[in-house]
């Protein structure tokens, strides 16, 4: 009966209603992380002149997007209660290697791009297979492939940059839609795919349910290694897409390139709700992590703030970030 009378009143409510109410329903869960960045961006625009400009604002946007791909995939991981070190050298790999065919080997640029976005996929889906038939730790899997991408990252280009000069392919990383930047764009359809996934599929809800109770979803005929070579395979595929468009966009593949970037990828998803102990995220509350953690840093470098201070207050942001999950999930009411 309940469930009958929710569906007449969204029949009678339209599009229009339903839009209203998820958006007020998304503006209630991530109420406390919208008026921290509002408070940040205050702060920050009494600060400098400079941090509400509107080609200021646009550099933050565009400098999210590499955070926000990787942290889509983070924030996946984290659901299923595990977690994925190597986006940072995944990337750097991808892009040197998308880099240096199009540079050194001549390969047409399409076909350099799908090797950059294969190999990349290929390594997010080692990661699944390690972690899904072995049961070793997912932070043991995932910070051996960081070593193993970053190395060959450094083997592949000598532990040089790899210059890329071609207009048609860092159009891809510097060309423009209208008034809004490539990258913007990319970012904002794999949000949308990413947050549909979650939302409205059954993979979606399986994704939840290993991540909530790995044991009750098994009993449940839900296929746990699936399920987390799902995950570690479109983490992987998101970290060479990064690195094939940040590439574009720098014009050169740089082995050292991502370095800590699974980092702020990790904070992007804890400051947005996603739990440190699975079942629990969004990508939308991901998506406002992603804008605090690169305000964060455009206005920390607006003001001048030494780099290695930056490190400093990321590191703090993701104590605080992990210590309010620890306090929320003491305070909900057991389950008789």
């Amino acid at each position: 009966m309940q469930m009958e009378a929710r569906a007449v009143i969204a029949k009678k409510q339209g599009i229009g209603g339903r839009i209203l109410n998820n958006f007020v329903k998304y503006l209630k869960d991530n109420m406390g992380i919208l008026i921290g960045f509002g408070v940040l961006c205050g702060g920050l625009a009494i600060m400098s002149d400079a941090f509400l400009t509107p080609s200021n604002i646009m550099n933050v946007l565009r400098q999210a997007t590499t955070n926000a791909n990787l942290a889509i995939g983070l924030t996946l991981a984290l659901i299923i209660n595990g977690i994925d070190l190597s986006v940072g050298p995944i990337l750097a790999l991808s892009g040197t290697v998308t880099a240096g065919l199009i540079a050194n080997n001549g390969v047409p640029i399409p076909v350099a791009i799908a090797i950059g976005l294969v190999l990349g996929t290929t390594l997010g889906f080692t990661n699944g297979k390690i972690i899904s038939k072995t049961g070793i730790p997912p932070f043991i899997v995932t910070l051996a492939m960081m070593q193993i991408a970053r190395g060959a990252a450094f083997v592949y280009t000598n532990g040089m940059p790899i210059r890329v000069m071609n207009d048609s392919y860092n159009f891809l990383g510097n060309g423009y839609l209208g008034p809004l930047p490539l990258p913007i764009i990319y970012t904002a359809v794999l949000i949308i795919v990413a947050s549909y996934i979650l939302n409205k599929t059954k993979l979606g809800r399986h994704i939840y349910a290993v991540g909530g109770n790995a044991d009750a979803a098994k009993y449940s005929g839900i296929s746990i290694a699936k399920v987390q070579l799902f995950v570690y395979t479109v983490s992987g595929f998101l970290a060479a897409f990064s690195g094939v468009i940040l590439c574009a966009r720098m014009y050169s593949g740089q082995p050292t390139v991502g370095t800590g970037y699974e980092l702020d990828a990790i904070a992007a998803s804890v400051l947005g709700g996603t739990s440190f102990t699975g079942g629990v995220g969004k990508i939308g509350g991901t998506l406002i992590g992603v804008l605090v953690i690169s305000v964060l840093n455009n206005g920390l470098n607006l003001m001048n703030v030494n780099s290695f201070w930056q490190l400093i207050a990321k590191g703090l942001v993701i104590l605080i970030a992990v210590y309010f999950d620890m306090m929320k999930k003491k305070a909900k009411p057991k389950k008789a």
